[in-house]
């Protein structure tokens, strides 16, 4: 007997989540383009079952969860967190947004990366008036600054040797030494860094 809702009765939260659970289950199966003869047959569970799920016309048993689970190569705890579950990670508002300064206040770092990987990974939108000078310690062995200039003219200096950058091109150079960025050309230069405080791959 087929346990199809009253389309007048009011909306539950156990009846909201089977209807994001049949959208969990089409999303997957077709994400891995399978059609439901192809899912039934990897499940074992009956192509007409699965059709109902998706439909939100049947409430599945854990068995039956577990089994779709498996065959779509996921987690029960996924499939049941269904269509709730946001893509989006975090949405920090411009006021959020980290600020800091040279000591010239002529440059301005905006730390847009996560702050729960600073450790490991740091990436700011970096802007400098004309003649403005960021200059910076070394930063822990090993780390690599990866510099690409959006606009203007930025001669980098790390240990004992410089090079100029210029808008659209990209500078990677050792940060564990001390080291200078200073805007040479004649307004405002933009630019993006990134430090890799631990190189990928790396043994911790």
């Amino acid at each position: 007997m087929s346990s199809r809702r009253d389309p007048k009765s009011s909306t539950t939260a156990t009846e909201d989540a089977g209807a994001d659970l049949g959208k969990t289950i089409q999303r997957l199966r077709k994400a891995y383009n399978m059609s439901l003869g192809e899912l039934s047959e990897q499940s074992g569970v009956a192509k007409s079952i699965i059709s109902q799920i998706e439909r939100n016309e049947t409430n599945p048993t854990l068995s039956t969860v577990v089994r779709l689970s498996r065959a779509l190569d996921t987690t029960v705890d996924e499939v049941l967190r269904g269509e709730q579950q946001s893509l989006f990670i975090d949405h920090q508002t411009k006021s959020g947004i980290p600020m800091l300064e040279s000591q010239d206040g002529l440059c301005r770092l905006a730390i847009v990366g996560p702050l729960s990987l600073v450790d490991v990974f740091q990436w700011y939108d970096f802007h400098a008036q004309e003649k403005g000078v960021l200059e910076s310690s070394p930063h822990p062995a090993g780390t690599i600054e990866h510099l690409y200039i959006v606009t203007g003219e930025l001669e980098i200096t790390t240990g004992g040797e410089t090079r100029i950058g210029r808008a659209g091109e990209a500078v990677r150079f050792r940060a564990d030494v001390p080291h200078k960025i200073v805007n040479i050309g004649p307004g405002a230069a933009h630019a993006v860094m990134m430090l890799a405080l631990k190189q990928f791959g790396a043994p911790a």
